[in-house]
């Protein structure tokens, strides 16, 4: 799962990091307008953490732009100001959650956690297809009730593929998914295929149907009727 900390507070954005890098989260920095403004055009993220104060500009306009762009990014907003009405115009506009600093670092994963899963899994803490379940909060996945061992980067796949079904993603959002803007960097994606290529092993060896497919020249796609 990916995270976009948008904070000028530099040491709070790395405290912020540094624990959601413990819970499993990728994480990226902006720390002002026209940076954050560049990634959100170029990347997508399952949860943006916005600052509304920050020195070139107001978050609630990287906020409209995401709305404007229908992107489908999650957005906590965090930010000192505690006025009801930046709260008001924060979630009118289409925020879906709101954190008044100071807060505990536990919280804001909550709050992380509580969006991402009403966005993608309808509000739900364990998946369930057919034989093969994945329980989000305890972070295991279980093919006819005998859990398997993936490492961080299978279950990172196997949730955002879940949380992708029908649809075909290429190799290089599957790198940017797992890398984040360090992808750019990469000569290829070959680490994708192989982290594909053992997620495929372990669920089809503990007896999980084929519902992940190669797209051949494309990419993946995971099926769910």
């Amino acid at each position: 799962m990916k995270i976009l900390i948008i904070e000028d507070e530099v040491e709070l954005a790395k405290s912020i990091a540094e624990y959601l890098s413990e819970e499993n989260y990728l994480c990226e920095f902006a720390s002002t307008f026209s940076e954050a403004m560049g990634k959100i055009e170029v990347f997508q993220y399952d949860c943006i953490l916005l600052d509304i104060t920050l020195p070139d500009g107001n978050g609630l306009k990287i906020l409209e732009e995401l709305k404007k762009e229908q992107k489908q990014d999650g957005v906590i907003i965090i930010s000192a100001k505690n006025a009801l009405d930046d709260k008001i115009k924060g979630l009118q506009i289409g925020a879906d959650d709101y954190l008044t600093k100071p807060f505990h670092l536990s919280e804001l994963a909550a709050r992380i956690y509580s969006v991402i899963r009403r966005k993608q899994f309808s509000n739900t803490n364990v998946v369930t297809q057919n034989e093969l379940q994945i329980d989000l909060l305890a972070k295991t996945v279980s093919v006819s009730n005998e859990i398997i061992a993936l490492t961080k980067k299978e279950f990172d796949l196997l949730v955002y593929f879940i949380g992708n079904k029908n649809r075909v993603i290429s190799k290089s959002t599957l790198a940017e998914h797992l890398s984040g803007d360090f992808a750019d960097m990469l000569e290829n994606h070959d680490f994708v295929y192989a982290h594909v290529k053992n997620l495929k092993k372990k669920l089809y060896d503990a007896g999980c149907d084929h519902y992940l497919k190669t797209v051949y020249g494309t990419g993946y796609k995971w099926e769910s009727l």
